[in-house]
């Protein structure tokens, strides 16, 4: 796993856009209602992760977990030897275009090892990540299904659920985070009135305020994981007009302050 740990510190350090996150952090992390609009591949490298409510789900070190593109999620980061480490891999749907689906009920996640094969091609997949156009990057996304696939995870052929309208827009509004889109635009780029989005919205038990908290706050917790940059400015790119209004929202929605979380990240002074 040393490894794959020091390649993904590497590639980080860049600064350049990758097609995986680093999340790491020093102290126990532990967050509430964490969106999760895309299905995701989380390997565990250091430390362990534990999911669910009551930390049903554990993930430690040496593993993988694949998420579904479900609602949200409650979960704790548990650090070893100093650190959680762990590499976040978010699929787009196109990426399971030609993956075989032996059933058509929809798995909310399965786990398993990195075993060596998993590992060198991860290894890989970080390594060309250096030089790679972003174009390509969905290519390699599905060489790392079918590889599950063939090492007998099944289960990755049914870990996609078909993206509900709030898929749709969560991605959109998270394409478009500094523009503030109202209804009538949105409802415009999805083809349809503003009555029937909303009516849409109201069917799937959400409305348009919550997914745009929940693009925004979600993409806040992203650069709060993976950035240093101050949380004034976190708030600000994430369509906040104070950094008070921010943490508010943060820690209602997450269970933390965005400062209290970026603490986890670090050692205390002295340690």
């Amino acid at each position: 796993m040393q490894r794959l740990i020091e390649a993904a510190k590497t590639q980080v350090k860049t600064n350049k856009p990758l097609p995986f996150s680093v999340y790491s952090s020093a102290k126990i992390q532990h967050l509430v209602n964490v969106p999760m609009i895309k299905p995701l591949l989380i390997l565990v490298l250091s430390g362990s992760k534990e999911l669910g409510d009551n930390s049903e789900i554990a993930c430690p070190s040496g593993t993988f977990i694949f998420l579904s593109n479900s609602p949200q999620i409650t979960l704790r980061n548990v650090p070893a030897n100093e650190e959680y480490f762990a590499i976040l891999i978010e699929f787009d749907y196109a990426d399971f275009d030609g993956l075989a689906r032996k059933t058509t009920k929809t798995e909310s996640y399965f786990q398993g090892q990195i075993n060596t094969v998993l590992e060198q091609t991860l290894l890989q997949f970080i390594e060309w990540s250096a030089f790679s156009p972003e174009a390509l990057w969905p290519i390699r996304r599905q060489e790392i299904l079918q590889l599950l696939f063939h090492l007998g995870y099944e289960q990755v052929g049914a870990i996609m659920e078909s993206p509900l309208l709030i898929h749709k827009l969560h991605g959109i509004i998270s394409a478009h985070i500094d523009d503030d889109l109202d209804a009538t635009g949105l409802a415009s780029m999805m083809a349809m009135s503003e009555s029937t989005l909303r009516r849409k919205l109201n069917a799937e038990g959400t409305s348009l305020q919550q997914i745009k908290d929940r693009a925004r706050l979600g993409y806040g917790l992203h650069l709060i994981q993976t950035t240093d940059d101050p949380i004034g400015r976190i708030a600000e790119v994430c369509g906040y007009q104070s950094q008070s209004r921010f943490t508010d929202r943060f820690k209602q929605h997450f269970g933390m302050t965005p400062s209290d979380l970026r603490k986890t990240r670090m050692l205390d002074s002295g340690e």
